[in-house]
């Protein structure tokens, strides 16, 4: 059973301005949960239609109908388990490796895909700039697909963090140097702009070089989509 409040506060959750009100967040499906629920996030609460299908603190999880799960859930077909969570507070970056930045991504399966691209070449650390989409964003967190609980997501004055950066700055852009010519270095950060506009101006000045993925087909293509660059260039900095 889900009181009438219950349903409210996580239904409210599914906007940004009240997951910043009540500094929670929702995951949805059995797998995505449980590794949410075995990392360092904070469990609020537990909803599943059945019992036994994760693993935590009893007194959390509660059972309810399918048709319960579907007034909370953001999904069409609601699956099985929608576990809440407290959002963390913000914690320093450890620079030991190669970082993401994002310039103004807005697209929240965009920024979902590249969080878990950062996980599968361990990328730990993904810097976002302020009018990024939400990490929290429902949409952004059926993307990630529970890798949000493997990789580090903060929010920060982009042109600031860069410009005082100790290491050095790529960005993608179209008219860069050819990424596979390219010698890079053990550590890096790594910025990918605006599905539009790509990397802004301001963040331009930052760069201390610009990397480019050759084209070898149509001439007519105008661009790849960002999480599919930010996947190549990924692939090209672990290759080396």
């Amino acid at each position: 059973m889900i009181v009438k409040s219950q349903i409210k506060l996580i239904k409210s959750l599914h906007q940004k301005k009240y997951r910043n009100q009540y500094g929670l967040f929702f995951v949805e499906g059995v797998k995505a949960v449980q590794e949410i629920l075995d990392s360092h996030f904070e469990v609020d609460s537990v909803y599943a239609t059945e019992e036994n299908l994760v693993h935590c603190t009893e007194s959390v999880v509660h059972i309810i109908s399918e048709l319960e799960l579907k007034k909370i859930s953001a999904l069409t077909t609601p699956n099985k388990v929608l576990g809440v969570f407290k959002i963390p507070k913000a914690a320093p970056f450890v620079f030991d490796d190669w970082m993401v930045a994002v310039d103004d991504v807005r697209d929240p399966g965009n920024l979902g895909t590249i969080i878990r691209l950062c996980d599968w070449f361990g990328i730990k650390n993904l810097l976002c700039s302020a009018q990024t989409v939400d990490c929290y964003n429902p949409k952004t967190i059926q993307a990630t697909m529970g890798s949000l609980a493997r990789v580090h997501v903060g929010y920060t004055d982009l042109k600031k963090f860069l410009s005082d950066a100790q290491f050095p700055v790529y960005g993608a852009f179209m008219n860069g140097t050819n990424i596979y010519s390219n010698n890079l270095p053990s550590k890096g950060i790594l910025v990918m702009g605006n599905e539009a506009n790509g990397i802004s101006s301001e963040i331009e000045e930052v760069v201390d070089e610009k990397i480019s993925i050759p084209q070898f087909g149509n001439q007519q293509t105008e661009s790849l989509n960002v999480a599919t660059a930010t996947a190549i260039l990924l692939s090209e900095i672990r290759r080396g």
